[in-house]
């Protein structure tokens, strides 16, 4: 762990961020493993569903 995360914890811990703003962080949490869920359980439109590119070969 270097310095700089060290006194980013530390002014975090002295002054901890609002409860909206921990609120949005949830909310927006909450709305990317429900995403995630839908589209595992299989219930995911296709519409919506991005299509993967093909890998490209290296240039020699």
């Amino acid at each position: 762990m270097n310095y700089t995360w060290l006194l980013r914890m530390a002014r975090w811990a002295r002054r901890p961020p609002s409860m909206t703003q921990v609120k949005i962080v949830a909310v927006v949490a909450l709305a990317v493993i429900a995403i995630v869920i839908i589209e595992k359980l299989g219930y995911w439109p296709d519409w919506a569903t991005v299509n993967p590119r093909a890998l490209r070969a290296p240039r020699p």
